[in-house]
């Protein structure tokens, strides 16, 4: 899908920022595709995929003691998205992989329906933009990838052009039980073993369309069935 700026969005842009304008810039970036899109994104999942990126950096520098923490943080944050609404249940097989982010090639894909949780997404801007809106959609990126969205909608509100939008889809049990090794391996001052698992959890990771996310049947509601939980570690005193 093509996320194109609406002439109300062009005209607050062009206005002489002040605070009486900031409601109605909101506004019209709410009505604005771009900022609908990032709706789709699960708060607690883009959080846990930040915490478990911090955990891995913090592994591949031999610093597993202080992996320990956001991967705690990780394990927490999966379990509030279990419970939350922004999730879906479907077969890996029906999804349809974005072709600008191919998946891993140590992807491992899952057989049976699962819960996915959108974790995070990713801007795709054209060849033809300008070098300083391609510079805006990177920033974003960056942002998306740190977690935060709401500063990458801010940040792609100076873009103005057309980008494709694209949901990072992560397979909860099959994270949440790569994260919870981890865990175990970072404990045990184990750091390949624990990049091996961190690895596992980012590999599952599918990158779909939105409008193919806007498909996906809910797994949210009453009628949704709990999943089975993967045991957690015991945090050290």
């Amino acid at each position: 899908m093509r996320i194109m700026a609406s002439l109300a969005v062009v005209a607050a842009l062009g206005s002489v920022p002040s605070l009486s304008h900031a409601a109605s810039l909101h506004a019209a970036w709410e009505k604005f595709k771009a900022g609908r899109a990032l709706h789709h994104l699960s708060k607690d999942g883009e959080r846990a995929l930040a915490d478990i990126l911090t955990a891995q950096q913090f592994v591949a520098q031999g610093k597993v003691d202080q992996a320990v923490p956001p991967l705690y943080d990780a394990q927490k944050r999966l379990e509030a998205a279990r419970k939350a609404e922004k999730r879906f249940n479907v077969a890996e097989s029906a999804l349809q992989p974005a072709p600008q982010h191919p998946v891993s090639p140590t992807h491992q894909p899952v057989t049976t329906p699962t819960d996915w949780v959108p974790v995070g997404g990713e801007f795709v801007a054209s060849d033809i933009l300008a070098p300083e809106k391609k510079a805006a959609v990177a920033t974003a990126n960056a942002q998306l990838k740190a977690g935060d969205s709401q500063a990458a909608a801010q940040t792609m509100q100076v873009v103005g052009e057309d980008v494709d939008f694209i949901v990072a889809l992560a397979p909860l049990d099959q994270m949440e039980g790569a994260v919870n090794r981890a865990t175990v391996f970072v404990e045990g001052r184990q750091p390949k073993q624990a990049a091996d698992a961190l690895n596992q959890a980012l590999d599952g990771i599918v990158f779909v369309s939105q409008d193919f996310v806007e498909t996906l049947p809910s797994a949210s509601g009453p009628a949704a069935a709990p999943a089975a939980t993967a045991a957690v570690p015991t945090p050290k005193k």
